[in-house]
């Protein structure tokens, strides 16, 4: 049956003659009555979207077998590396049946015990784990569960031997790190405000750090650190392993930068620590990590790539930093682990580092920063963070995987320098003959781009549909990772590529820098560049090509098929930002001007309008088919974007190809259930096949 629907057909969206001044621009908003989901009008045209999915849904006549080959790939489960605390270790693993991944303590003895499995905790599957921190000696357990995705959650304290929860609730727990000092009987915290307790402003983007001492009333804890900062600040707190040192690292909002505080617990008092300042206003990133008299500092601070710098930290001011592994002009710095153990002759550094989104791993001596050895890895992939054993030892962990390996868990031995397997996911999967290739091509400016490309092994016969996948923003690298997606559409015979775009971490902060605030256009014209390459080098054809992105990636295909509606076949647009010129206004979003800019100052309001997706759609120009698919419990990114573009296309677009609109309830942006994912994943898929790959 046919795919395509009349736009005529659309549910109806007035049109408001709503025009605004904003520094000398003339800037429309015709659905900004979409903004309100609370609405009879919205929540109508909402449910008109629903039945509207509902009936193309209906003809996809792929999708049936799609969700049942991601089911049998989503079934291999899931482990991660350990993480340890005196005798006890910590890690996660998901089996083929459930939805989410219990948390399993490791005892003394090797003996494996499931400590908190959320499926058991809430059978519906709404509820998700959003992080943990194990006291110093493996005795007491900060969590933190959260439920519909809103990743707003309670913290709770449990004790490891029993299961008993010994503090909390703790609510206003958003975005935070614990940090324990010795005896797990105080940590420190970063929380924000209560309710109605800023004046005309949202509490969630007013922090501060506190000292919480267990069994205490949480709204009597010392106030340590934010007294007074500004609207968006984060706090990330830490505690040496001997207790002596606490460091606070302080940004404001996503910035690509940090102030860091470092204070002497020995010589002030807990609740009132003397916190002075390591780095202050200054442009670049340091994190601090102690071990024995020193403080290691990975910092990109006068090196894009990262490095690694040592001081004493009694006196650390910038002049005072000794750098133990110098910047590499051609790969970044993402880890280290120092192994110290009674079995070693000399301790060593374990370093991984980057290159062009692939994974490396090295050894150093660790009072030179000499490179000592190459680590083989398992793959040509990549490694999760490196752990090791809190109070010392010869052994690491990590995880390993790439497109078509599901994440296994590896431990190294610095003895010889030698890496085995620690663990497997706990299902099983036969993946097809699938092959990646990494391939380099040129943006418009000249810069060499990278991207992967995941197609059917052997020789092509033609183009193919092909999937362009990108991100491009807040230094996050898309570095290879089991994906079922790819393996299903490579082995339903199509090519799944992922372009490693500016704006990314790939290639270090000055990547980074060169696709934000003035210069996200570079991003975009990367991305079309990667579309041109697959196009040029055979690989596929406009009408076979569909993009797809979310988040800050959704921001990215949003702007592809309005800056070059005809470039493309198909588009799936997750959790998008799209309303640039009103995103500050909504969710966390004032906290990312550092990356997008802001529409209150002039000449920032001009970056933004320049590629805002909602304002660059122009009547009667045929768009390609879209599904845009949100999250009604997303509190990052809020649905109202998707809802204002797609009442935008479907009243502009003079194709036949459908504009389309997916929301779910009981979910958000980030943790959901395996089963929620498998329903998601299957429409994209069969969604994209339905117009990549018709006659």
């Amino acid at each position: 049956m046919s795919t395509d629907r009349a736009p005529s057909a659309y549910p109806p969206a007035a049109r408001l003659n709503l025009v605004e001044q904003i520094h000398g621009h003339r800037i429309a908003d015709p659905y900004r009555w979409l903004e309100d989901p609370a609405d009879p009008d919205t929540a109508a045209w909402s449910r008109a979207q629903d039945e509207l999915l509902a009936e193309h849904r209906a003809g996809w006549s792929d999708r049936a077998a799609l969700r049942e080959r991601l089911a049998q790939l989503l079934a291999v489960g899931a482990v991660t590396a350990p993480v340890w605390y005196g005798e006890h270790g910590f890690f996660q693993r998901r089996a083929a049946e459930q939805d989410h991944a219990a948390l399993l303590v490791i005892e003394p003895d090797g003996t494996e015990r499931v400590l908190l499995d959320p499926n058991a905790v809430d059978p519906t599957g709404a509820t998700t784990l959003d992080w943990y921190y194990p006291s110093p000696e493996g005795t007491l357990l900060a969590y933190a569960l959260s439920v519909g995705g809103t990743e707003e959650p309670l913290l709770r304290v449990m004790e490891v031997a029993t299961g008993t929860i010994v503090d909390g609730p703790i609510d206003r727990m958003r975005h935070t790190a614990i940090a324990w000092l010795p005896g797990g009987e105080a940590f420190y915290y970063s929380r924000f405000l209560a309710p109605g307790t800023v004046e005309g402003d949202d509490p969630k983007l007013h922090r501060r750090v506190y000292l919480h001492r267990l069994g205490t009333d949480p709204e009597t804890d010392s106030l340590i650190l934010g007294d007074g900062s500004p609207r968006g600040r984060y706090f990330m707190p830490r505690v040496s392993r001997d207790g002596r040192w606490l460091t606070i690292s302080e940004t404001q909002g996503t910035d690509p930068r940090n102030d860091l505080w470092l204070a002497d617990l020995s010589a002030s008092p807990p609740e009132a620590p003397a916190l002075r300042a390591v780095q202050q206003g200054v442009d670049a990133m340091t994190y601090p990590h102690f071990h024995g008299d020193l403080v290691y500092l990975q910092t990109n601070r006068d090196a894009p790539r990262w490095r690694l710098c040592v001081a004493d930290p009694a006196d650390p001011a910038y002049a005072n930093w000794r750098e133990l592994i110098a910047e590499d002009a051609g790969a970044v710095l993402d880890d280290y682990e120092i192994l110290d153990g009674p079995a070693l002759e000399s301790p060593v550094l374990l370093v991984a580092t980057t290159r062009h989104a692939l994974s490396e791993l090295t050894v150093h001596e660790l009072h030179t920063g000499e490179e000592v050895a190459k680590v083989a890895l398992p793959g040509v992939g990549s490694l999760g963070p490196l752990t090791s054993r809190r109070d010392g030892g010869h052994e690491a962990w990590f995880s390993y995987g790439d497109h078509t390996t599901p994440g296994t868990v590896h431990r190294f031995d610095a003895r010889d320098n030698t890496v085995g397997l620690w663990a497997r996911p706990p299902g099983a999967v036969v993946v097809g003959d699938v092959v990646t290739e990494q391939v380099t091509y040129t943006s418009p400016d000249g810069t060499d781009v990278r991207m992967f490309v995941v197609a059917p092994a052997g020789t092509a016969t033609g183009p193919r549909p092909t999937l362009l996948y990108g991100y491009g923003g807040f230094n996050i690298s898309l570095t290879p990772w089991y994906s079922p997606m790819a393996i299903a559409w490579a082995e339903a015979g199509g090519v799944w590529a992922v372009a490693n775009l500016r704006g990314g971490g790939e290639e270090g902060e000055q990547w980074h820098r060169d696709g934000m605030l003035a210069r996200k256009q570079n991003v975009f014209d990367d991305f079309h560049a990667a579309a041109d390459w697959l196009v040029a080098s055979g690989t596929t054809t406009p009408g076979q090509l569909a993009i797809m992105g979310g988040s800050n990636g959704g921001l990215l295909v949003g702007a592809a098929l309005t800056q070059r509606p005809h470039a493309y076949a198909a588009v799936v647009c997750s959790a998008p930002l799209l309303d640039m010129v009103r995103y500050e206004l909504f969710g966390l979003g004032s906290t990312w001007a550092g990356e997008y800019g802001t529409a209150a100052d002039p000449e920032q309001l001009g970056w933004l309008l320049g590629y805002s997706p909602y304002h660059h759609v122009h009547e009667g120009a045929e768009y390609p088919a879209v599904l845009f698919t949100v999250f009604d419990g997303d509190s990052r990114v809020d649905p109202l974007h998707a809802r204002k573009l797609a009442a935008t296309l479907q009243h502009a677009t003079s194709s036949t190809r459908p504009v389309l609109l997916r929301r779910e309830g009981d979910v958000g942006h980030g943790n959901r259930s395996v089963s929620r994912t498998l329903d998601l994943y299957a429409d994209e898929l069969a969604f994209l096949t339905a117009y990549t790959r018709r006659a």
